[in-house]
């Protein structure tokens, strides 16, 4: 059953959900910019110590992107970066790539961005600010569909590769909508405020709701494999799933920081992510977590497998590596 967008919970989670998914952004968030003659980001020598809220990595590339339109790409692993001319300050939440060539980034004022030559230009494809309604992810099945979503129930498709974009709202509900992700067996999951959570079983067309015993707002859902999900947000709360969604059972995390993404590595080891530097780490499938936590407590975003040796953390900090090697355990010993 779909709850009021109405009521007291939602009300209450939507203020958190403004003051906390985007953590820190609004404080840098650029003035809306003009249809006509977009402005562009500006060079920052310092851009890769600034807040970065997502990343992806794509056929030996990094990119990372964040506040006033800043985007970061690295052919190195991380070692080094170099920031891309974009057509737009504003606050950019999420990135996705088809290949090395084409990818898409979203963000505030409903900005979308895509680039077909590996993110040395953009191109400003969708772009909606009297909405007040930033995108904070994207995903991309295919170099034509995709699917970009937001705040108060933005859920927009595309079928020709970003040129246009679709409003497709899923019921009669306005919940944010934070994060998308797709499993093995291809079928996707949404993780949402106030405790909503969604699996659609035909790429996108149809949803349905999840029921969870939680209803704080979930931030991130990673799909492992056989039916297992995990789903994680406010307060250090994560649930996992054996069923595709159908049942949950909460484990027990150890902290009660905001858990923001996270990761399959590729020897199978999973890693959790949140803010005051916190990292879980799992080596049973997401059954049991050892907290490693961060020296400088500063906030994690995202994560990405860099490369086998290190992993890319984005977030207040900006980018950073993290050795493969110190999440033995999860002591950071």
């Amino acid at each position: 059953m779909t709850r009021s967008p109405s009521s007291p919970i939602r009300n209450r989670w939507t203020l958190i959900t403004i003051a906390m998914i985007l953590v820190f952004s609004a404080a840098h968030q650029a003035p809306a910019q003009d249809e006509e003659a977009p402005e562009n980001s500006i060079q920052a020598p310092l851009a890769a110590r600034s807040l970065k809220l997502d990343t992806v990595a794509v056929d030996g590339a990094l990119v990372a992107v964040g506040h006033r339109g800043h985007i970061l790409i690295s052919s190195d692993g991380g070692e080094t970066w170099q920031q891309a001319e974009v057509p737009t300050r504003a606050t950019l939440t999420g990135v996705d790539f088809h290949d090395r060539s084409l990818g898409w980034v979203v963000g505030h004022d409903s900005v979308v961005l895509r680039t077909q030559d590996g993110g040395a230009t953009w191109e400003r494809v969708h772009w909606a600010p009297e909405e007040e309604a930033p995108f904070f992810d994207v995903w991309f099945s295919d170099a034509e569909n995709g699917i970009a979503i937001g705040a108060y129930g933005s859920y927009y498709t595309t079928s020709d590769g970003g040129a246009t974009w679709s409003f497709e709202p899923i019921g009669d509900t306005d919940w944010h909508l934070h994060q998308i992700a797709r499993a093995a067996d291809g079928r996707l999951y949404m993780a949402a405020e106030a405790g909503m959570a969604y699996r659609s079983d035909d790429g996108g067309a149809t949803w349905t709701e999840l029921l969870t015993p939680y209803q704080g707002s979930f931030f991130g859902v990673l799909p492992l494999e056989d039916g297992v999900v995990l789903l994680f947000g406010l307060r250090g709360h994560l649930f996992r799933s054996e069923d595709a969604g159908e049942s949950w059972l909460e484990i027990e995390t150890g902290t009660v920081a905001m858990l923001t993404d996270g990761i399959r590595l590729d020897d199978g080891m999973i890693v959790i992510t949140g803010l005051g530097g916190i990292v879980l780490v799992s080596s049973d499938s997401g059954r049991t977590f050892e907290i490693l936590e961060q020296s400088s407590r500063r906030g994690i975003q995202a994560v990405v497998q860099a490369s086998d040796d290190s992993l890319l953390l984005v977030g207040e900090f900006g980018v950073r590596l993290l050795p493969v090697s110190e999440l033995a355990g999860g002591r950071g010993e």
